[in-house]
């Protein structure tokens, strides 16, 4: 009260506030950083680790498990998975809730650095990443041309397109998808070495001898310092080929007699096709502190920069762009906040028929809104997905704070006050409930404040843009509200000599006066009382046939929503974020194990023809796959999208905006129509959207179940029990082993004794071999300058390809230098077997993953009967685990953090209705609609088809929010009613009848306002339309039982309470324990 009163009294110094409110609030609407996710701070760190030709088995015994075995003295880690590929060993680390993650990466980096020792020779650091949301990619800059190469496209994206992000705040980028390394090759022709007697490896020693990087002396000659630089480097790339090879030590033969020179590239692992055709791009990331909104517009912008460094015939596009995401739902909002306001202002007309009142009423809405955003500014918050919802939600219950203020100050116009003195009494009379309306809402979502994991920095930033908002706003209830109502409002029904009768009557009591009101309403200039006071006599004369039957109704009540309520939250489908049918997805296409890269594509392309071929190609806007492994040099590049081998595909497609179809029904077509095709692929479709890639945690589908033992054999038998209970789910589709453990091998067992007998060493062995199979890179290190742009590339040997095909070329190849014989196939059995392609393991632990993925079914239920698939195996070996983890994990903990959220948010409020009323059975009353919003919101969610998701439940809490405002107001009036008349029947009906206008006026705007969001129409409706249906459910419900059933509880639980206070002083007169003070004195 002193607030309102102070506000009165200086209304200058409001305006002032709320104009600097406003004036900054725009000023921080302008520089608030966009971001798709809050800061999730993921307690994650990848290590990668490439080693040029190691196979699986080699990567994970030399450098996975000795990883392992250190990294666990890392303080605060929980579990250490490991990936291990040909060249390459991928570790992430995950650790505990609170773990100090820059001491974690210094700890990791110190012992990385440790690991060294211990590797084999020629191992280089790794590369050790933090994991946060900005490390997924938002979009992808590609390079296309018809003209150039791919290796060429890569070379101008390295040196001339990515060198120039530093310009761009923020913007981070691996290397380029889809080319190679620019590299100089000399192929070695098998034939002609033969001819002259000479291996694969007599080349890479010549190379070794002829082109070497020394460094420059000094020599001192008079008053000079002269530097004293040599040509050991070759300077021309010609030039390598007049590099002499000795023969039986005389010069005779040169590099160019038995090798061919190009200006090149390392040996091809992988292709990037944009719309079918070889093209390079750049994933595009941001730094964890930047704004992806901004990151991506500057990037937008510097294109034309970038495009003028290259060749006219190179185009650059950016696709697949993640930033619009979170603009369409600034969109949404600021569409939704104005029909909230606008359909607030109608609801205020409509009920009051006061245009002043409704503007006042639309006029605090976006100031409440643009100051919330302030402060989720100073208080380094982000406008993002979850921010957006909490300010969606917030104009819903904006609207009830100004709303019931107007409808209050009505109420004491219609009593004849005078204006002045009509919103002082109006405002101080609704001072306390409203301030305990506002901290029974901010308690609903303070349990974001102790979840913890994803669903806690999820819920957090939500929370607080509704509560900065809901401060706001009730600040602004409290002085501004006020303010304008004495300056703007007209009061019709002043009686000119209303001090006179007061004064005269000694002013009746308040509750008097609204009685009469309600009893006898105002006739009209036509003599005829208004629409609504006719409606609430209805309304009154119906409460009137239902307070004696009043246990009877609240018992069927309670019963029947309890158990519908418990019917519904065991049936309702579960996910973590509502479906998205949007027109981009992500497919992994796999070939059987060990099928060649040049194979790979063309099944890629194939499928991109089926795509066509189903949706047509005029409504494809783009594609974009990343065929086989990354490039050994590229090691950071398989964290933003892993591929295990050559025989592995992505693709990405983004179909036409105005292209209607359902995903699901998309989604199954393909696979129809790529099995009938290649029935040897297997195809498996991935989160594309970020918001699914970072809830998922790392795994490739919503299905991922997980067999873990020290038996590798054991594992894959179980895998396969697993994948034939799992495929027996009718929804369940795409269901596959995750690794390959049937990758084909020839298997070169080096006969040593018979070795030494003919004189030739393991060592020499091995070196021809990785020349003639790979490259000299992996044994020989050697670089050539291009004085043009001032880089160092390698120069390798190695044998083409084509002319290393089969088992027999693989058995001449050469081992001793000027000697025809002996070659690899007198010292070695050459065979053909199966080998891992992958080897991935938890801890030292070696595991398996079958995935599958949803064809419309929700995520809950799909757990359910993959746990029921699970236990079906029976009692497992010991040793063996099997459990599912990923996105059904997120769920678990996500929908169990919310219910227990939900509980400690009911017992609080209650905990504060009883210190409020000074009654437990009072706060009972007040919380007896909660039942009702749960109802509505679950029988709505289930007749539209939504699920219990994230955004769902904050409309459920949020329901349950706004029933506890509406209740608080009308108990608060029914209780001073019965200790005004002593009669709890009575109070009951008045009170109802009293705030039946408010009530309803709060909760239709607020329904009304929450139709555009439910219906999903808008820019990203299909993520927040479960919200608004969700809301408008729990109003519906909880307005019919704050109308008609709270009444009939207040009667029956208050029927036989005492008028008298709870106190225990013996000075207070309301005290039963009261003692007069002459008693007391004696």
């Amino acid at each position: 009260m002193g607030m309102i009163k102070g506000a009165l009294q200086k209304p200058i110094t409001i305006l002032v506030i709320v104009a600097g409110l406003f004036f900054f609030g725009i000023g921080a609407v302008r520089t608030i950083k966009i971001d798709i996710f809050p800061d999730l701070n993921l307690p994650v760190i990848y290590i990668s680790h490439p080693y040029g030709g190691f196979t699986p088995d080699q990567m994970e015994s030399y450098f996975g498990r000795q990883y392992v075995n250190l990294l666990l003295y890392v303080s605060g880690v929980k579990s250490i998975e490991t990936r291990n590929i040909q060249g390459l060993t991928l570790l992430k680390l995950t650790f505990y809730e609170g773990t100090n993650m820059a001491q974690a990466a210094a700890e990791v980096s110190t012992f990385s650095n440790r690991a060294q020792a211990i590797f084999p020779n020629g191992s280089q650091p790794p590369f050790i990443i933090r994991f946060d949301a900005s490390t997924l990619p938002v979009g992808q800059l590609v390079l296309s041309s018809s003209k150039r190469t791919n290796n060429e496209l890569m070379d101008m994206a390295n040196v001339y397109v990515r060198s120039s992000f530093s310009s761009i705040p923020g913007l981070i980028s691996p290397a380029p998808f889809g080319g190679n390394v620019r590299s100089i090759l000399i192929k070695a022709d098998p034939e002609l070495l033969r001819s002259h007697n000479l291996t694969p490896d007599q080349l890479v020693a010549a190379l070794r001898d002829n082109n070497q990087t020394s460094p420059a002396g000094n020599v001192r000659i008079g008053d000079y310092n002269y530097l004293t630089p040599t040509n050991t480097g070759v300077k021309n790339i010609a030039d390598f080929g007049d590099i002499p090879l000795y023969k039986n030590g005389v010069q005779t033969v040169f590099m160019r007699d038995v090798a061919t020179i190009e200006d090149g590239a390392d040996i091809t692992t992988s292709f990037a096709l944009v719309n079918g055709k070889r093209s390079v791009y750049l994933p595009i990331t941001k730094s964890a502190d930047a704004s992806t909104w901004e990151v991506v517009q500057n990037l937008k912008k510097n294109i034309p920069k970038f495009q003028a460094l290259l060749p006219e015939d190179v185009k650059i596009s950016y696709v697949f762009d993640q930033s619009v995401y979170v603009i369409n739902s600034v969109k949404s909002l600021v569409s939704e906040g104005a029909i909230g306001a606008i359909l607030t202002g109608l609801m205020v007309l409509l009920f009051l028929g006061d245009r002043r009142g409704a503007l006042i009423v639309i006029i605090t809405i976006p100031i409440s809104i643009i100051s919330g955003i302030l402060f989720l500014n100073l208080f380094h918050q982000t406008i993002n997905i979850m921010t957006l919802s909490g300010l969606s939600l917030a104009v819903g219950i904006l609207v009830d704070e100004s709303t019931v203020t107007i409808e209050n100050i009505h109420q004491h116009f219609d009593m004849g006050k005078p204006k002045a003195l009509a919103i002082w009494d109006a405002c101080k009379e609704i001072a306390f409930p409203k301030l305990l309306i506002l901290f029974c809402i901010l308690a609903v979502f303070a349990p974001a404040f102790t979840m913890k994991g994803i669903p806690g920095a999820l819920f957090l930033p939500l929370a607080l843009a509704i509560g900065f908002s809901m401060i706001i706003s009730y600040l602004l209830a409290q002085t501004f509200v006020p303010i304008m109502a004495n300056w703007i409002m007209v009061n019709k029904h002043e009686h000119a000599n209303y001090l006179n009768e007061a004064v005269a009557q000694e002013e009746d009591d308040t509750w008097d006066q609204k009685k009469i009101l309600v009893e006898h309403p105002e006739v009209g200039a036509d003599g005829k009382i208004s629409k609504f006071d006719r409606f609430r006599q209805r309304y009154m004369r119906f409460m009137d046939r239902m307070l004696p039957n009043r246990k009877a109704i609240v018992a069927v009540y309670v019963l029947g929503a309890i158990a519908v309520v418990a019917l519904l939250i065991t049936t309702i489908g579960r996910d973590v974020l509502p479906k998205v049918n949007s027109g981009t997805f992500q497919v992994r296409l796999r070939a059987p194990d060990g099928t060649r890269l040049e194979r790979t594509e063309i099944m890629t392309l194939n499928t991109i023809k089926v795509l066509e071929g189903i949706v047509g190609k005029e409504n494809i806007e783009i594609t974009s796959a990343m065929v086989g492994q990354h490039p050994g040099q590229f090691s950071t590049s398989p964290i933003y999208l892993f591929m295990a081998g050559p025989q592995e595909a992505v693709l990405q497609v983004n179909l036409k905006e105005d292209y209607k179809v359902d995903l699901d029904d998309l989604k199954e077509k393909i696979r129809a129509e790529v099995k009938k095709k290649m029935p040897q692929v297997n195809m498996s479709f991935e989160p594309i959207e970020l918001t699914d890639k970072i809830l998922s945690q790392g795994s490739p589908t919503p299905v991922e179940v997980v067999i873990g033992s020290k038996n590798k054999k054991q594992n894959a038998a179980y895998a396969y029990k697993v994948m034939d209970k799992l495929k027996k789910i009718p929804y369940l589709r795409d269901v596959q082993l995750g690794q390959s453990i049937n990758y084909p091998a020839i298997n070169i067992n080096i006969d040593r004794i018979r070795a030494a007998q003919l004189g030739v060493g393991v060592s020499e062995i091995s070196r021809s071999l990785t020349a003639s199979t790979s490259s000299s890179r992996f044994t020989e290190k050697n670089v050539w300058i291009d004085p043009k742009v001032g880089l160092s590339y390698s120069v390798q040997v190695e044998v083409p390809e084509y002319q290393m095909a089969s088992k027999s070329n693989i058995s001449e190849i050469p081992l001793l230098s000027n000697n025809p014989r002996p070659v690899l196939g007198d010292v070695a059995d050459i065979k053909e077997g199966i080998t891992n392609g992958e080897n991935d393991d938890i801890g030292s632990l070696p595991i398996l993953t079958v995935t599958a993925n949803l064809n419309k079914m929700d995520l809950g239920t799909a757990n359910n009967d993959v746990q029921k698939a699970i236990k079906s195996l029976g009692e497992l070996p010991r040793g063996l685990n099997v459990y599912t983890r990923g996105l059904t994990s997120t769920l678990t903990d996500t929908l169990d953090s919310l219910q227990n959220g939900l509980l400690v948010a009911v017992v609080v409020i209650f905990l504060m209705l009883a210190a409020n009323f000074q009654s437990f059975k009072v706060s009972l009353v007040v919380l007896s609609t909660v039942p009702a919003v749960l109802l509505g919101s679950l029988v709505l969610l289930r007749l539209t088809g939504a699920t219990l998701n994230l955004q769902s439940y904050m409309g459920m809490i949020m329901s349950v929010g706004v029933s506890i405002a509406n209740s608080v107001l009308l108990i608060t009036n029914a209780e001073e009613l019965r200790k005004h008349n002593g009669n709890a029947l009575q109070s009951a009906r008045e009170a109802a009848a009293l705030r039946l206008r408010p009530i309803l006026m709060t909760s239709v705007a607020m329904i009304v306002g929450m139709i555009p969001m439910a219906s999903g129409l808008g820019e990203g409706g299909d993520q927040t339309s479960p919200l608004g249906r969700a809301v408008i459910g729990g109003l519906l419900a909880s307005t019919f039982a704050a109308l008609l059933i709270l009444p009939l509880v207040f009667a029956w639980v208050q029927g036989n309470a005492s008028t008298q206070s709870v106190s225990l002083d013996p000075e207070d007169k309301d005290s039963k324990f009261y003692i007069p003070l002459h008693h007391h004195e004696k």
